[in-house]
């Protein structure tokens, strides 16, 4: 009997199983995660990352939040503190588990725990300043 030698198979995130990775930056943050393997368009040309500059509007965040939260192939929306401040009732107001909302820090601002709404109801639940 010939042995076949198999290897593992490695998980890739893909919309089949729900574990899209969504993003919502600066075109900096973006491309990076891009290059990274993040990105992903869908047979209906919906794509799981917004690019935010000073000429996006509000609207448009949130727009793109509200879409990336209720889809069901996004796992986890990345979104940067300075884009998620100019939404933050909507992250506030967040409350599934699945997508879960990260704030990251872009690279012209560092992370900033105390505006994080994550952080604040983990904070909150185990008791701790809020």
């Amino acid at each position: 009997d010939a042995h076949v030698a198999t290897t593992p198979s490695i998980h890739r995130m893909n919309a089949d199983d729900g574990s899209l990775i969504a993003v919502i930056a600066d075109e900096d943050t973006v491309t990076g995660f891009l290059l990274a393997g993040v990105g992903h368009v869908d047979e209906r040309q919906r794509s799981n990352y917004v690019i935010v500059s000073d000429k996006t509007s509000e609207g448009e965040i949130a727009e793109a939040f509200k879409d990336f939260t209720t889809r069901e192939d996004i796992a986890v929306v990345l979104i940067t503190q300075v884009v998620a401040d100019r939404v933050r009732y909507l992250l506030d107001a967040h409350t599934a588990a699945i997508p879960s909302v990260l704030e990251i820090p872009d690279k012209e601002n560092p992370y900033d725990p105390s505006k994080d709404s994550v952080l604040s109801r983990v904070q909150h639940l185990l008791g701790g300043e809020s």
